[in-house]
């Protein structure tokens, strides 16, 4: 039996991704699901049912971005395989997608609220831009489609009712984002119940930051 090296990694760094995502309570329950794409224009995936706390090399599985069909060796793919079939297929910079219910997180995308990205250095780089998407029953073709609209314009997704769905170019990065974004919601929930009002940084600041910084390379979108 031929053993796949580089997807044995990309099964660990996924492992080790919801332990992560766990361990800072960006993940509860069987909640939540994680992917990475492969070098063979597919992507892996964790199973149906699989707790991302405690996930083992074969809880994931391998969906083509070339077929689309369920695949039918393995574990059965989270039923969200169509929300990661339209960012990567949409998206082709993207290496990585996680999909959870963090608790700050989740109050804001069910709500009406804003999220800032001016309150400091890693919210105006990872929460540059935000899309909401309109509720859509989980796993279903509409919520994938609805997901494709805005996949262009944003690396995060607050999903309406339901969670968030945060991408970037690779799981470390995605990682930060997803970090970022529940930093920033709690923030704002606890500034709010505070009466603390917080300041903003100007648009120039926010600009001259993200050209001029040295930061991160400055993310290129369409439109």
């Amino acid at each position: 039996m031929v053993i796949d090296k580089k997807l044995l990694e990309l099964k660990k760094q996924l492992q080790e991704t919801g332990k992560f995502m766990m361990e800072y309570n960006l993940a509860w329950g069987n909640s939540g699901n994680i992917s990475a794409k492969t070098e063979d224009n597919s992507f892996l995936i964790t199973a149906s049912g699989t707790y991302l706390g405690d996930l083992d090399v074969g809880d994931f599985a391998e969906c083509s971005l070339e077929v689309n069909e369920i695949p039918s060796l393995g574990p059965k793919p989270s039923k969200e395989v169509p929300m990661h079939q339209a960012i990567y297929e949409t998206r082709p910079d993207i290496g990585a997608v996680l999909h959870a219910s963090p608790l700050y997180s989740t109050l804001i995308a069910s709500s009406h609220l804003d999220i800032p990205a001016a309150w400091f250095v890693e919210g105006m780089y990872y929460l540059e831009r935000i899309e909401r998407v309109p509720y859509a029953h989980p796993g279903s073709i509409e919520l994938g489609e609805l997901v494709r609209e805005k996949a262009k314009n944003a690396n995060i997704l607050l999903l309406e009712n339901h969670g968030v769905l945060v991408y970037d170019t690779s799981i470390k990065e995605a990682k930060m984002a997803l970090q970022t974004l529940e930093m920033a919601c709690r923030m704002l929930i606890t500034s709010r119940n505070a009466g603390i009002v917080l300041q903003e940084l100007s648009d120039n600041e926010i600009q001259s930051f993200l050209h001029d910084s040295g930061y991160k390379p400055r993310r290129k979108w369409e439109n």
